[in-house]
């Protein structure tokens, strides 16, 4: 497939590998797109997988929303299930890096018979990241998150600064090159920045209830634990995500689980390719230890 639809929305993805192998969906994350699992991908299709990379919400160009809560979680994840659906699959194993780590998690916990494993790379568990985000290491990795809530002047001032922003993180400078002209005007920016707008987690009050961090009603607090064999792959200089979150996430797997901790940075998808790709195999293989 090259591509599906969903809510009159149009997304690319990349399908390759055999087509009778087993099912892998690679989810990027920010600022990136599908081509950063370019390097993953013949690995995993040399272990026998066919592999669909989306252009997810925001990243197509015939799938970029503008109004407002258009990137909520619920909205995300529908995607990734239309995907599937799209696919003629009743499941799939699931990888996601960064947000499409973030995504990967609440589709496990949403859906996990939709899931068959979960390997997830640099963003922890939701829970997990929530936590972190109470001490002040985590804080501050993170201003950027609350900076993205102004309209407007975050997609300039990324504008001209992503470039540098990306070779500072250890990109290769091939794949700098093909984000800033990825991502060249504010329009190519609203959308990804649009998750973070759009896609904020929600709190619990100290009785225990879930509170909406964007007004309205409470809902019910439900369970965030992970029921499916999942393996998470962690890059001990990563600048974005700290070690707190990332040691408390087998807290939340009640299931075979795998912590990898590298000696690497945020981008796992480009600059580990080959460790990502045999994490993923051993995970579907079901040879790596609870």
């Amino acid at each position: 497939m090259d591509g599906f639809e969903r809510d009159g929305l149009r997304f690319r993805v990349r399908d390759g590998g055999p087509a009778d192998g087993d099912l892998v969906v690679l989810l990027h994350g920010f600022p990136q797109d599908s081509t950063c699992w370019r390097e993953v991908e013949p690995l995993l299709h040399a272990g026998g997988c066919r592999t669909l990379a989306p252009d997810q919400r925001g990243y197509s160009p015939q799938a970029r929303p503008r109004h407002t809560g258009a990137y909520a979680v619920r909205e995300l994840v529908g995607d990734v299930l239309a995907l599937l659906d799209g696919a003629g699959a009743d499941r799939a194993h699931i990888v996601g890096h960064d947000w499409g780590a973030a995504i990967a998690w609440e589709l496990a916990i949403r859906h996990p018979h939709r899931v068959t494993t979960l390997t997830t790379l640099s963003t922890p568990h939701p829970t997990a990241f929530r936590q972190a985000l109470r001490t002040t290491d985590q804080r501050r990795r993170s201003w950027y998150m609350a900076a993205f809530q102004v309209p407007v002047l975050p997609e300039r001032l990324l504008l001209r600064k992503l470039g540098p922003t990306l070779r500072r993180g250890g990109l290769p400078p091939e794949r700098v090159a093909h984000y800033v002209a990825r991502f060249a005007t504010t329009d190519d920016l609203r959308g990804p920045i649009g998750w973070y707008r759009d896609a904020r987690p929600r709190t619990r009050s100290r009785s225990g209830k879930a509170v909406s961090t964007r007004g309205g009603p409470p809902r019910p607090p439900r369970s965030t634990v992970v029921t499916v064999p999942t393996t998470y792959l962690w890059g001990s200089q990563d600048a974005a995500l700290g070690a707190y979150g990332a040691h408390r996430t087998g807290e939340f797997v009640q299931a075979p689980y795998r912590f990898v901790a590298l000696d690497a940075g945020h981008w796992l998808p480009e600059c580990q390719p080959a460790v990502v790709a045999a994490e993923v195999l051993s995970r579907i293989a079901g040879t790596t230890s609870a």
